[in-house]
């Protein structure tokens, strides 16, 4: 069981930065990929970035590349989305999630946290 809790959203200006952080709660996360997810009003909930925990390896979608970095503390079992440069396309709620393997698919993954708030005003 993988409980995940999402913070560090709010509200930003174009062009500014966020870190968003979320944390993991399971005996061991080494077994886990992690992927990031955003939904906005009216629209799909897509993919943003993956990692795999075991070895740090990185997936970004073309929407963010070059903008965003995803990261995580082994010892705080945590991972990070570092947003920068944001846009007001940026604008929705952002979800982590967990499965055992890789997937850009949300609907793949088996735990899902409740989101985190991110709007970046024009």
């Amino acid at each position: 069981q993988v409980q995940l809790v999402e913070s560090g959203g709010g509200l930003v200006q174009t062009g500014g930065s966020l870190r968003l952080s979320c944390a993991a709660s399971a005996r061991t996360l080494r077994y886990y990929d992690l992927g990031w997810f955003r939904q906005a009003p009216g629209k799909e909930r897509d993919f943003v970035a993956w990692i795999s925990w075991s070895s740090g390896s990185t997936d970004y979608a073309d929407s963010v590349k070059g903008r965003a970095t995803i990261s995580r503390d082994n010892a705080k079992n945590t991972m990070y989305l570092q947003m920068n440069n944001l846009k007001p396309e940026d604008t929705a709620v952002y979800y982590c999630a967990a499965r055992q393997s890789y997937s850009r698919k949300g609907r793949e993954y088996d735990y899902l946290g409740q989101g985190t708030q991110v709007t970046v005003s024009s």
